[in-house]
């Protein structure tokens, strides 16, 4: 039987996603903050902030507790410069000056997380949370780095009591549904990302990741009415327009699928997947020299890729091309002898 071509991997949901970072804390003062102080507090500029930080902790006149504050402000900024490092750093300053500070152990179980720290961001969280019984983001936070370590369990648990705390905490509903869908329990999934587009219409990746879920479940209008509320959110993100293509695909809406695949590529040029993807409407299209020049692109980026190979072979199998059909499905079948595609 002639191979017709397969789908190269649908692209993955958007991983949990963390609560915001506290807020700065204010200095205990009873006088007028100094501008160095303001700054610390209210700068927008996590420069400004860090340098006034920095002139507050040097200036030899404060107390502990306000140094405290002032090493937790200037996490906040480095944490906004994607400074990870020194923002754990300084938490760790703010701790060991107030080990009763609640918003530090969380900030660093954050920074911590983001460094793919997670057993010690869990038990930053952990502190956060001792100090802090009804600290709703931290018990999603802790959630999300349970479920980047795949104990999917523990980390509802944690969404379920975030979200007994604050049942308005858009994004506990979002990552739980994160985990519903790595447990592949898509109607939990896609309850608990309804309710987050409901709390926030304006998460994109809400919708995009109802999307795939609704996809999952071979729902595929309801998918592509899900990535089209993504699309007009971030009309940036190559991988919605990927995914509505598939969606369409799989309707057989190839004109469709052709100009999502073609958006998906126009962001990402180096989207071997799109290429490929993009390669198989071709080949149902029976434009068997467009759908070689996808495949050709998509191997010149990633020579790693099997099932362009595969598919591949198929179009010079259609051509009539049988050594190049037989070399490519030979190499398809080299790099995964279990593709039974090929």
């Amino acid at each position: 039987m002639l191979r017709a071509g397969r789908f190269a991997p649908t692209a993955v949901w958007f991983g949990a996603v963390l609560s915001l970072l506290l807020v700065v804390c204010l200095p205990v003062t009873a006088q007028q903050p100094s501008p160095d102080w303001t700054q610390c507090v209210h700068g927008h500029s996590p420069d400004l902030k860090i340098s006034s930080c920095t002139a507050v902790l040097q200036s030899g006149r404060e107390t502990a507790a306000n140094n405290a504050i002032a090493f937790f402000n200037r996490g906040v900024a480095y944490d906004a410069k994607k400074d990870y490092g020194r923002a754990l750093a300084d938490y760790d300053e703010a701790i060991k000056l107030n080990p009763n500070l609640a918003g530090a152990f969380y900030n660093r179980g954050t920074a911590h997380y983001r460094k793919e720290n997670y057993d010690r961001a869990i038990a930053d969280f952990n502190a956060a949370i001792r100090l802090n019984p009804g600290f709703a983001m931290a018990f999603s936070n802790r959630g999300n780095a349970h479920t980047a370590k795949k104990d999917y369990d523990r980390a509802i648990a944690d969404f379920n009591e975030a979200i007994r705390l604050n049942a308005s905490l858009a994004i506990a509903f979002y990552n739980r549904g994160v985990a519903y869908d790595a447990k592949k329990d898509y109607d939990r999934a896609i309850a608990d990302y309804d309710e987050a587009v409901r709390l926030d219409p304006s998460d994109a990746k809400a919708f995009y990741n109802l999307g795939n879920a609704h996809s999952s479940k071979e729902n595929y209008d309801r998918a592509i009415a899900d990535y089209d509320e993504a699309i007009k959110l971030n009309p940036n993100q190559a991988v919605a327009f990927y995914n509505r293509g598939n969606a369409h695909h799989r309707k057989k809406n190839y004109d469709r699928a052709i100009a999502d695949y073609d958006e998906a590529i126009r962001l990402n040029p180096g989207y071997a997947t799109a290429f490929t993807n993009r390669g198989l409407v071709h080949y149902h299209k029976n434009d068997y020299d467009r759908a070689l020049a996808d495949y050709n692109d998509a191997l010149k980026i990633d020579p790693n890729l099997t099932v362009a190979y595969g598919n591949r072979g198929a179009a010079y199998l259609q051509m009539g091309d049988n050594d190049r059909a037989i070399a490519n499905l030979d190499e398809a079948i080299r790099r995964d002898p279990s593709d039974a595609f090929a």
